[in-house]
């Protein structure tokens, strides 16, 4: 037995010790990016001593502002847009059956498979054509556009994985107590999915918050968005003011995942409760 037990505590050991790698690959970069944003010297790579003066810069600066400004803005329209779209779509595919069904199954998950370079490419031809025709500049729109264009997938994909989860028998119970379909939906279907609407929508807002190759090609002038604004700044050099605004972005990031987490557990306990 000891000759058994021997060999899979050496196996426990190592599988630990990779498990502390992967962390260490994933988050010391993380952890020095948070550090040096705090570095007095405008090396970037050099500890110069504690300051938070990059952080009051990002406060201070008006071009920093309205960025974010533009940023929160387009997410929350495109994010709004993408949840609906997107619930809707993953109803379709999932509890109805019409011709061109597979068609559009495809082609719903072409903005996750393809490039973002050739996503952008193909927005900005587009954008370009319609605004020859009809007359509009880059700008909001086609910003909003572009990023609710490539968050229904990932809202679809969420939606449908808790469609795909949830007994239909519930909604045959529903209905055959007399409720209509849109009663079913709304006091059944709704509640049920909603962890997983919630969550396709935090990740509709981190993802256009986060976007910069799509958003580079479909800007206008006055529509610069932070990620983009970061990107502009590193062409000037890179100085710790670019830490700071990159781990203002990580922490917001991570709160949307955070309370997308924390919403889905709730909901569970709740439906534990009931």
């Amino acid at each position: 037995m000891s000759g058994i037990t021997e060999p899979r505590s050496t196996t426990k050991r190592v599988l630990q010790a990779n498990i502390w790698l992967v962390y260490l690959f994933f988050y010391a970069p993380i952890l020095v990016l948070v550090i040096y944003s705090f570095s007095d010297s405008r090396n970037v790579g050099a500890w110069g001593g504690f300051t938070l003066d990059w952080y009051r810069d990002f406060g201070d600066s008006s071009a920093a502002k309205g960025a974010l400004s533009n940023s929160l803005k387009i997410a929350v329209v495109s994010t709004i847009v993408a949840v609906v779209l997107g619930t809707i779509s993953a109803l379709a595919l999932e509890r109805f059956t019409f011709r061109g069904k597979q068609v559009f199954d495809a082609l719903l998950y072409l903005p996750i498979i393809i490039p973002d370079v050739t996503m952008a490419v193909m927005l900005l031809l587009f954008f370009s054509e319609a605004a020859n025709i009809f007359g509009f500049s880059k700008g909001f729109a086609t910003i909003t556009l572009s990023h609710i264009a490539f968050s229904i997938s990932f809202v679809s994909i969420v939606v449908r994985a808790r469609l795909a989860g949830m007994d239909d028998k519930l909604e045959e119970a529903a209905v055959d107590l007399y409720a209509t379909k849109w009663q079913a939906f709304r006091h059944v279907t709704l509640p049920l999915i909603m962890p997983g609407i919630i969550g396709g929508a935090l990740l509709a807002f981190t993802l256009s918050l986060d976007d910069v190759v799509i958003t580079e090609f479909v800007t206008g002038p006055g529509w610069t968005t932070l990620p983009v604004y970061v990107f502009g700044l590193i062409r000037k050099g890179v100085t710790p003011l670019i830490n700071a605004i990159s781990v203002v972005m990580l922490v917001a990031s991570m709160g949307l995942v955070a309370l997308s987490l924390l919403t889905d557990r709730a909901r569970g306990e709740s439906a534990e409760i009931e």
